[in-house]
C-alpha cells in the first residue's frame, strides 16, 4: 500500500540545505569587546509571560509554514529522531507556565525546525517505518505539514518518586493528631512543660494528658483498663473546669520551680522576702502610681515677670500659703518680687519689690514659723531678713529687719531651721557655714575648715539636729553643727564634676542627685550609718541641667526638677527594693528657669492635691498642680497625714543649748487656717548692726550670747 503512494523518483541527490544564521535578539543588551572575550555564553535575561507566549506561538507558525518548502536531504532525515526527542522540540510543545525555559533555548531556529511527526509515527508501525527509505518518507512529511489541527498535547511533569501522595499526607496528619491527643504532658514540646518533667518524680498522682494544640479543651485521659468499650469513650474526657484547675496547678509548680532555681543562684546579701516579692508582683501597688500633673490656665499665671538671669544653681522662687517670692532682674542691685497668691495675671513693671541688696540676689527662703518673714542671700556678702506686710507690698521695701554680716564672699544658700524659732543657716562661696540667731543678729556657730571648696547644697534633718552638705570636692558630709564635727562622709558620691544636691529624708537616710563620670544624671540613696555603698543608684539621662530635689516627708515622694528641663519626675521611696520607685513624669513645652515648692499646709485637700509647683519661665510664673485621682469627695486620710505646722517646737536659745524637738504636727482635715498677725522676736538692742538710726529700743546692758534678754515687739505693718 505504501509503495503505491510514493513516486518513482524517490532518490534525489544534491548538497544539504544551507543552515541559516540565528537572528539577533533585540532584547539582548550590547556587550563590549572585553566582556564578549571573557564570556563566551550569553547570560539569560528575564522575559515576561506574555512575551514568552508570543515568541512560542510565532515559532510554531513559522515551523508549520516552512515545512512546505522544506527539501529534506538524507542527512537531515537521518537526524529527525534527534529533532523529535530533542529538548528544543519538547520546549516548543510546552506552555510557558509548564516549561521553565532558559533564554538560550528560546533563540529562534527558523526553518530548520523539524515538523511535528507524532501522529505520523502513531499511524505507521515501527517495522514499516524502519523499512522506509527517504523517498518514501518525504511525501508523508509534506502531507503531515499541510494538515492543521490542535497543538500537540502538553506532556505532564515527571512525578517525584520520593513525594508522598495526597492519601499518604492525610493519613500522616491523622496519625500526628492522634499522637498529640494520646501523648502524655511530660512528652510535650512546649518550653513551659519541660519543668513538669523535672517535677514528675515528686508527685504521686498520674500526669494528665493535655493536647499541645488546645490546652484548655476537654482532653482524654489514658485509661488503665484495656477492656474499656467505645460506649464509655465520653467518660474518658474531663470537663473544661477540671482541666483549667489542673493547668493552674501546673503553672504554680512551674513558677515555684523557677523561683527556687533563681533563689539558689542569687547573691547572699539579698533579702529572700524582698526578692520573692519582686518576682510575685508584676506591677507594684502604690496609691501614688496614678499621680498626674496639670498646669493651670493662663489667667491664673503670673505674667510679665523678668526672672533673674544669674548663673547660680538656685530655685529662684520660694512659696508659702500666703505669698510667692521670685528673684527678678534689677538695675543697680538685687531685688525680688513678693506677690500674694491671689494676685494673678499680668504684673505691672512698676510693681514694688524688695530691693535692699546692693548685688544680685542668689537665694531666698520663707520662715517656716512665720509666713511674713523671708530671708535672702546676695552677692554683696550679706544675709537680710525681711518682714512682709499682711496684704503684700504697696511700696518698694528697702529696709530689712536685720542684716547678717559675716561672709567674705557671696552668699548662695540660706535655709531656716525646721523646728527652732529664729535660727537661720547661710553658706557662701568662702566655704563657710554660719548659723545665726536672727533675734540677736549674732553668728553663734561658724563651721570652718570642713569644706575645701564651694558648697553646693545644705539641708537640715527633720528635727534639725544634723545637716548634710554637698561640696565641689565630690563629698557628701553629715555634720553635727553644735559639736562642730563631721559624723559621716562619702568621697565621690557622684563622680561627675557637675554640681550635686543632698537632702535628708524623714527616716534619716540621704537622697542625692549628681552626675556620673560619663556625665549622666544620677540619683542615689545613702544610709548615714554606712556610707561605703549606696542603698540604691539610678541613672537617668545625659542632660546637663542640675536636678533640684523637693521632698514631701508625709508621703515619701521626691520630685526632681532639672534646671533647663521641661519635665518634673517624681519617685516614691520605700523600704522595698529597689527603694526608689519611679512614678511618673510631668512634661511641658517650655524649659524651667527655676521652681518653687508649696508646703503641705498650703494645698487644697478637697481636690486631692498632694503637691504644687511654681514653674519659672523666662517671662512668667506658672503653677503646676499634682493630683491623686479619687472619686470620693471626703477627706482622704491616707493622702494627708498630720503634717508640720507653723508653730516652732523650740526657741533659738534652747536649740543652741543642745535640745532637739520634733515638728509640731497639725491635721489638714478641715484645711489650714493661717494666723492673722504673727510676731517676730527681736533683741532689746540694735537690730541692724552698726546703724544707729534704726533702733527699736535703747541698747541693753551687755549680756552673754547664750541667754539674751528678749522682748516681743510687734512690727509695724504698712
Amino acid at each position: 500500500m505504501i509503495p503505491d503512494i510514493l513516486p518513482t523518483d524517490a532518490k534525489i541527490k544534491g548538497p544539504p540545505p544551507p543552515v541559516p544564521k540565528k537572528p539577533k535578539n533585540p532584547f539582548k543588551k550590547a556587550v563590549g569587546r572585553k566582556e564578549s572575550a571573557c564570556h563566551s555564553t550569553e547570560v539569560p535575561s528575564k522575559y515576561s509571560d506574555l512575551l514568552l507566549r508570543n515568541i512560542q506561538m510565532d515559532r510554531r507558525q513559522a515551523a508549520l509554514q516552512s515545512a512546505e518548502d522544506f527539501n529534506m536531504h538524507a542527512s537531515c532525515l537521518d537526524m529527525s529522531p534527534y529533532y523529535i526527542e530533542s529538548p528544543f522540540y519538547m520546549c516548543m510543545s510546552l506552555e510557558p507556565e509548564v516549561a521553565d525555559i532558559p533564554r538560550y533555548d528560546l533563540v529562534p531556529y527558523d526553518e530548520t525546525v523539524a515538523p511535528d511527526c507524532d501522529n505520523l509515527i502513531e499511524t505507521v508501525d515501527d517495522k514499516e517505518l524502519k523499512e522506509m527509505d527517504m523517498s518514501q518518507l518525504r511525501p508523508l512529511l509534506k502531507k503531515k505539514a499541510k494538515i492543521k489541527g490542535p497543538p500537540p498535547p502538553v506532556p505532564k511533569k515527571p512525578q517525584n518518586p520520593f513525594a508522598k501522595t495526597d492519601t499518604e499526607k492525610n493519613q500522616a496528619s491523622k496519625d500526628s493528631d492522634l499522637e498529640n491527643v494520646e501523648q502524655p504532658l511530660k512528652y510535650g514540646r512546649r518550653d513551659s512543660e519541660c519543668y513538669v518533667m523535672d517535677m514528675e518524680d515528686e508527685e504521686d498522682s498520674k500526669p494528665t494528658a493535655v493536647p499541645t494544640r488546645y490546652p484548655y479543651a476537654a482532653c482524654r485521659i489514658p485509661s488503665s483498663d484495656s477492656s474499656a468499650s467505645e460506649e464509655n469513650e465520653l467518660s474518658r474526657y474531663r470537663p473544661v473546669s477540671e482541666l483549667i484547675r489542673d493547668s493552674n496547678k501546673i503553672q504554680e509548680k512551674v513558677i515555684h520551680h523557677s523561683r527556687t532555681n533563681i533563689m539558689k543562684a542569687r547573691p547572699q546579701h539579698f533579702s529572700s522576702l524582698v526578692f520573692s516579692e519582686m518576682i510575685r508582683r508584676v506591677v507594684r501597688q502604690s496609691k501614688f502610681r496614678h499621680v498626674f500633673g496639670q498646669a493651670v490656665k493662663n489667667d491664673q499665671c503670673y505674667d510679665d515677670i523678668r526672672v533673674s538671669r544669674v548663673t547660680w544653681d538656685s530655685a529662684f522662687c520660694a512659696v508659702n500659703p500666703k505669698f510667692v517670692a521670685i528673684i527678678v532682674e534689677a538695675s543697680g542691685g538685687g531685688a525680688f518680687l513678693v506677690l500674694p497668691l491671689l494676685k494673678t495675671g499680668r504684673i505691672d513693671k512698676a510693681y514694688p519689690t524688695v530691693c535692699g541688696h546692693t548685688g544680685p540676689v542668689l537665694d531666698i527662703d520663707w520662715c517656716p514659723h512665720n509666713d511674713h518673714v523671708i530671708a535672702s542671700g546676695s552677692e554683696d556678702c550679706t544675709v537680710m531678713v525681711w518682714q512682709i506686710p499682711e496684704n503684700g507690698l504697696t511700696a518698694p521695701l528697702s529696709e530689712p529687719v536685720v542684716v547678717l554680716e559675716g561672709h567674705s564672699k557671696r552668699v548662695g544658700i540660706v535655709t531656716w531651721h525646721p523646728t527652732a524659732r529664729n535660727v537661720l543657716l547661710s553658706a557662701g562661696c568662702d566655704n563657710l557655714i554660719i548659723i545665726w540667731n536672727v533675734g540677736t543678729g549674732d553668728a553663734l556657730i561658724n563651721l570652718e575648715d570642713m569644706h575645701p571648696d564651694v558648697i553646693f547644697s545644705v539641708c537640715w534633718s527633720r528635727n534639725g539636729s544634723l545637716i548634710c552638705t554637698a561640696c565641689k570636692d565630690k563629698k557628701v558630709r553629715v555634720v553635727d553643727p553644735r559639736k562642730g564635727k563631721i559624723i559621716a562622709e562619702k568621697d565621690k558620691a557622684h563622680e561627675g564634676a557637675r554640681p550635686m544636691r543632698a537632702i535628708f529624708l524623714a527616716d534619716g537616710n540621704i537622697f542625692t542627685t549628681g552626675f556620673s563620670r560619663m556625665s549622666e544624671r544620677q540619683l542615689a540613696l545613702w544610709n548615714p550609718k554606712n556610707m561605703e555603698d549606696p542603698i540604691s543608684v539610678h541613672e537617668m539621662d545625659t542632660s546637663n541641667g542640675v536636678l533640684l530635689p523637693f521632698y514631701d516627708p508625709d508621703t515619701n515622694v521626691v520630685y526632681l526638677c532639672g534646671k533647663g528641663d521641661s519635665s518634673i519626675r517624681y519617685f516614691e521611696i520605700t523600704d522595698e527594693a529597689p527603694y526608689v520607685h519611679y512614678l511618673n513624669t510631668f512634661s511641658s513645652k517650655e524649659p524651667q528657669r527655676g521652681m518653687g515648692y508649696m508646703p503641705k499646709r498650703g494645698l487644697d485637700v478637697n481636690k486631692c492635691e498632694i503637691a504644687r509647683f511654681y514653674k519659672l519661665h523666662e517671662r512668667k510664673c506658672e503653677p503646676i498642680i499634682m493630683t491623686v485621682p479619687r472619686k470620693s469627695d471626703l477627706f482622704q486620710d491616707d493622702l494627708y497625714p498630720d503634717t508640720a505646722g507653723p508653730d516652732p517646737a523650740l526657741e533659738a536659745e534652747e536649740w543652741f543649748e543642745g535640745k532637739n524637738g520634733e515638728p509640731i504636727l497639725i491635721s489638714l482635715k478641715h484645711g489650714y487656717v493661717p494666723g492673722k498677725n504673727r510676731d517676730l522676736k527681736v533683741v532689746k538692742k540694735n537690730v541692724l548692726d552698726n546703724k544707729a538710726p534704726k533702733k527699736v529700743e535703747e541698747p541693753a546692758t551687755p549680756q552673754k550670747p547664750a541667754s539674751p534678754q528678749l522682748t516681743k515687739v510687734r512690727m509695724m505693718l504698712h
